[in-house]
């Protein structure tokens, strides 16, 4: 996997625009790793496609992440640093290497026998209508639901959740987590003015289209500025290097 040049990532922003956010992940790894069909992205992991985001995120951008969160009990702007490295899962499946989201997990518990795969964006794209969180929650482990067979009852899996013991239902989702760790990273924070700490999730599909957003709005300006000044095109802006644009941009401030 390559750095994206600033013409491709124009095109992904530009793409990804009035896209929802799952959609816009999928638009990212297609750039990512191209070669891949749609059905192919569908079909991975959570966990691998951010693993495959994250290494994007590092060649193009550079390793080192700020963040913004707030803090739950007095509301404060918290800001953190880490490096990809921090939250790259070790031995992280690449996209469709070692780990097939489609492929069956299974847990035993005692009467209770449940065969179930790990979330894909499809699965997410079909919750993000649910109006609560746990709604969506209870869609999705429905939708991973392969089979559940009971004292030798075999259920119906779209509509198991339900019926499902919580511990259950718990070592399911512990499972899956085992599975694709990569795919549910949450980080250890603490607010400097209360010294509440907490833990929070970390969402590298949402992070890198900020970035990639702000970037992109940034580097147009620069192209409308540059080009109104010289005449150049935006092919030939874009093809300069980053501190090479910014001197003409300081020339033609003055």
């Amino acid at each position: 996997m390559s750095a994206l040049s600033a013409p491709e990532l124009l095109e992904v922003w530009e793409e990804s625009l009035d896209q929802a956010p799952v959609e816009r992940a999928l638009v990212l790894l297609a750039a990512a790793v191209p070669g891949r069909t749609a059905e192919d992205l569908l079909r991975a992991s959570i966990g691998e496609r951010d693993a495959c985001l994250l290494t994007l995120r590092a060649r193009t951008f550079g390793p080192s992440l700020v963040a913004l969160a707030a803090c739950p009990t007095c509301a404060a702007r918290v800001e953190f640093a880490l490096d990809v490295s921090d939250i790259l899962v070790e031995n992280a499946p690449g996209l469709l290497k070692s780990l097939d989201a489609q492929e069956g997990l299974s847990i035993h518990v005692g009467d209770y026998d449940v065969r179930f795969r790990a979330p894909t964006s499809l699965d997410l794209a079909e919750v993000r209508d649910q109006p609560e969180v746990a709604s969506a929650r209870r869609r999705l482990l429905e939708q991973c639901m392969l089979s559940v067979t009971c004292g030798g009852e075999v259920w119906d899996a779209a509509g198991s959740v339900g019926r499902l013991p919580p511990d259950v239902v718990d070592a399911v989702i512990a499972r899956m987590r085992d599975a694709d760790p990569q795919g549910d990273i949450e980080l250890s924070l603490a607010c400097p003015s209360c010294h509440r700490e907490w833990q929070a999730g970390f969402d590298i599909a949402s992070f890198l289209w900020i970035e990639i957003d702000a970037w992109a709005r940034r580097t147009l300006r620069e192209v409308h500025v540059l080009a109104s000044a010289y005449g150049w095109r935006e092919a030939d802006i874009l093809a300069m290097s980053p501190s090479r644009r910014q001197c003409y941009l300081e020339m033609v401030g003055g």
